[in-house]
């Protein structure tokens, strides 16, 4: 296939002669192709074209977007806060962390610290009658359980005239948090927090990712929610239903993550699935099985391991220093089967490598031909140790039974993005939230 059938450029002499510019000066970078965990993807054979826009610029580090159904936006900058924009363009300020400005409110126990600060959005499903949105952002004060931070999730209402926010309540005040760097890879404080919050269509409860916080307990500990798919309702109360092992918190859907920066259901079947960000190898998307165990468990003396850095063997062995990912693999498996026979298998795998997998959606609807029905996938591209950077947007065709996908890259005339969050839009039409760039880009179906 000639990927540059699926682009459209704007025409020089037009308004957005600058973008395409910007475009065609970018697109002979190489796009990578990645593979299913089975069996390598392929070209549709009726893709759509895709035509490529801004649709928010001059942002900073936008971090995650929800929408009503009119096409108003909630989105998150990640060292900014919360803001909305409205069908008519103009752009309220709602949430601002400690020292912002411009903001109707501002939270001085809200800041942003490495990987850590504004993160998740999401709107209630009975918006139009509650007026709520929640937010998962990182917080400090006295009484915070890890010396002084936690992860938090925030419940909101919104005005009438969607220009401030008021009724600020904690429905989950104990995710993890880490407080001190660490002698890891991007070991700094505030490192791997989740962040994403979803709704589900089916049965209306909150699922929240959570990230393992480079703390080797976390991910298997019963009670720390760190590692973990959280489900519960709007006030933070756990789901009747869930069902973790004897002795967890009963907030728990699922267990042993590392960093689940996406989560999305699948239509008709709506299926939790989550998209995870491996260490030094092994990106994976896993259907999700309530009470099921991912199989991480970065702790020494777990499957032979004997002491590692700070008590954390994620990135494990030669942490600091090349190494076939295979090799690395089978000493500090991503889901590691043998030490858990029941795990939830991943449907795909990324073909082995770790580039950033962040947030993920479906593709719904006729206008995206045979996309319709893929899970789109952003990566963020870490190209360390030889491993290809990877920046892409990826087409999953995953089995019915979870257990496989086919892949494919979507044409993307854009090298440098990191997309960290996905949505489809009531619109229809794919946005992205490109944090290399600052912007939020509208993806349109031809």
């Amino acid at each position: 296939m000639n990927r540059k059938n699926h682009l459209r450029f704007v025409p020089t002499g037009t308004a957005e002669a600058g973008l395409a510019t910007v475009f065609q000066r970018r697109l002979p970078a190489v796009l990578l192709t990645a593979v299913g965990l089975f069996a390598a993807g392929s070209a549709s054979a009726d893709a759509p074209t895709v035509t490529v826009e801004p649709f928010l610029e001059g942002l900073e580090m936008p971090w995650d977007m929800a929408f009503l159904s009119d096409g108003t936006m909630f989105f998150t900058e990640k060292c900014k806060g919360l803001s909305v924009r409205l069908p008519t363009g103009e752009i309220k300020h709602l949430l601002g962390v400690a020292d912002s400005s411009g903001y109707a409110v501002v939270a001085d126990d809200l800041f942003c610290d490495g990987q850590a600060g504004v993160q998740g959005i999401a709107v209630d499903p009975e918006f139009a009658a509650n007026r709520f949105v929640y937010v998962y952002s990182s917080a400090k004060g006295e009484g915070r359980t890890y010396d002084g931070f936690n992860n938090i999730v925030m419940r909101f209402k919104v005005d009438d005239a969607f220009a401030s926010i008021s009724d600020r309540t904690e429905i989950i005040a104990d995710i993890g948090y880490k407080a001190k760097p660490t002698n890891h890879p991007f070991g700094g404080s505030g490192a791997h927090n989740g962040g994403r919050l979803r709704f589900s269509p089916a049965d209306g409860f909150l699922y929240v990712t959570t990230g393992d916080n480079h703390n080797g307990e976390r991910p298997q500990h019963p009670t720390q929610l760190g590692g973990k798919v959280l489900r519960v309702d709007r006030d933070g109360k756990a789901a009747a239903d869930n069902k973790p092992p004897a002795g967890f918190d009963p907030r728990i859907f699922t267990y042993g993550h590392r960093n689940p920066q996406g989560i999305s259901f699948r239509p008709v079947s709506n299926e939790p699935y989550t998209s995870e960000h491996g260490p030094w190898h092994n990106d994976e998307v896993t259907r999700l099985v309530n009470g099921g165990n991912a199989g991480w468990d970065p702790r020494p003396g777990i499957a032979g391991r004997e002491d590692c850095p700070d008590g954390y063997c994620g990135y494990s062995p030669n942490q600091m220093g090349a190494m076939d990912p295979k090799e690395r693999s089978a000493f500090m498996p991503m889901t590691d089967s043998k030490t858990y026979p029941d795990v939830m298998k991943p449907a795909w795998n990324n073909n082995g490598l770790s580039q950033g997998l962040f947030g993920s959606t479906w593709l719904v609807g006729p206008q995206w031909k045979d996309w319709n029905g893929r899970l789109a996938l952003g990566f963020g591209g870490i190209g360390i140790h030889g491993t290809p950077v990877g920046n892409r947007i990826e087409l999953l065709d995953v089995a019915a039974d979870g257990q496989s996908a086919r892949a494919e890259t979507l044409p993307w005339p854009t090298f440098a993005g990191r997309f960290r969050s996905l949505v489809q839009g009531p619109d229809g039409k794919l946005y992205v939230a490109d944090e290399g760039n600052n912007v939020i880009w509208r993806v349109t179906p031809n």
